[in-house]
């Protein structure tokens, strides 16, 4: 969320990020509404001051006639100030949920687009295998090699369900591991965290509202989360921090749950796009800088490079053009790994940095070197998603005679063996 006084401040500047990122949010009529709810303010708080005022008055007059009339005049300001409260809880019900709908203003070096289709590639790494055979695709190979029971899957689980069995159970717990292995020798903090959440804790991240359909609900009203980034997020949520431990780098697995709304027809078959799956993720909590979200929006990136590079995957990093974030990010890459059985990369990991988009919602907050409290700026990054990784990696490392050749740093994970067949 961002502060309204920013918002009023910078009224054109707000409008046309909205405008950026395609959001349809009248930002006069916000600052009209906020005119309206302080002005109902001031008269509800002037007119409580005149009652509390005329009550001294009533107990220390001794004049009985005067009192009974006090008595009848503050009765009928009372009324008033009952009209006025019961208006102002209508506006503070459309003014919040106005400012819950104003996305935060992107950075200048987002690319202008409407979709994905528009996000500008920015780098590329790793080299593309070559085949001197006929390859196969991830679902094959997965069946090939019982890697998994989609059939099965869907019996138990319904409609994108799956069993990850055999080598492919061992390859996700490596992938964990050594991905976990890497960050905490980085200082980050590991962490699995809750996948049921409260709805405070997906509004304070900025996935409520605006993602609802694409979230699991309890009938107890809470949510199963689509990422370990909503319950992180929430672990300090009310608290002040102390500047000194910042930044603050967690390393949070857990379970996640996504509805995959609108996306019946995509990637049907396979783990691109399952109800169901495992991630380990990067949070990162910094002082109010932007120079330092920039500086560590570039260091969990790269953190994820230099995974994708020991995995030996081919991979590239776009830009995320306006129209391709979310309601809080400033700015996003998208990391994406070269698949050779479609001939194109498919998103495996994202990268973003809010400001205090989050942190404002969530009330996490420091006290800086003059003493004056700030919101910390926060960031996160897919450090690993499981299964999805999977099938890049069993199209990329595939051989002629059907095996999979597993990447020599899992392979330690993996009773030191070299193929999977």
């Amino acid at each position: 969320m961002l502060d309204i006084k920013f918002i009023r401040e910078n009224k054109e500047i707000v409008q046309e990020g909205a405008k950026k990122k395609r959001v349809d949010i009248d930002i006069t009529k916000l600052i009209a509404l906020d005119d309206e709810r302080l002005k109902i303010l001031k008269e509800v708080e002037e007119l409580r001051s005149e009652v509390n005022k005329v009550s001294n008055d009533i107990v220390r007059n001794q004049d009985s006639a005067l009192k009974i009339q006090l008595i009848e005049e503050m009765r009928v300001v009372k009324e008033d100030i009952k009209s006025k409260e019961e208006k102002l809880k209508t506006i503070m019900e459309e003014w919040q949920k106005m400012m819950l709908s104003v996305p935060n203003v992107p950075d200048i070096s987002v690319p202008e687009g409407s979709s994905d289709a528009e996000n500008k590639e920015v780098k590329v790494g790793g080299e593309k295998p070559i085949f001197n055979f006929e390859i196969k695709n991830q679902l094959t190979l997965i069946s090939d090699l019982d890697l998994a029971d989609f059939e099965r899957g869907t019996k138990v689980a319904g409609f994108r369900g799956y069993f990850l069995k055999n080598e492919g159970a061992l390859l996700a717990f490596a992938l964990w591991q050594f991905f976990f292995d890497s960050l905490v020798s980085k200082g980050f903090i590991p962490m699995i965290v809750p996948s049921l959440v409260k709805k405070a804790s997906l509004v304070g991240t900025g996935y409520i509202p605006g993602g609802e359909d694409d979230l699991y609900k309890t009938q107890d009203g809470d949510y199963l989360a689509g990422t370990g980034e909503v319950a992180t997020m929430s672990y300090y949520s009310n608290e002040v921090l102390d500047k000194t431990k910042f930044p603050i780098k967690f390393a949070a697995f857990s379970t996640c749950f996504r509805r995959e709304a609108g996306s019946h027809g995509k990637d049907v078959k396979g783990f691109f796009r399952v109800h169901e799956f495992y991630k380990l993720e990067q949070v990162v909590l910094c002082e109010a800088n932007h120079e330092e979200s920039v500086k560590f929006h570039e260091e969990i990136t790269k953190n994820v490079e230099d995974l994708l590079i020991a995995l030996n995957l081919p991979y590239h990093i776009v830009a995320n053009c306006g129209g391709d974030l979310g309601l809080g990010q400033v700015k996003k890459y998208d990391i994406e790994v070269w698949m050779p059985s479609q001939n194109k990369y498919r998103e495996t990991h994202s990268a973003s940095y809010f400001h205090d988009f989050q942190t404002r919602r969530l009330n996490i907050r420091y006290k800086d070197a003059d003493g004056k409290l700030k919101y910390a700026h926060s960031l996160n990054n897919t450090a690993v998603a499981t299964p999805r990784i999977i099938e890049a990696i069993v199209e990329n490392f595939q051989q002629a005679d059907g095996s999979v050749k597993i990447p020599e740093v899992l392979r330690k994970y993996m009773g030191n063996r070299e193929f999977i067949k």
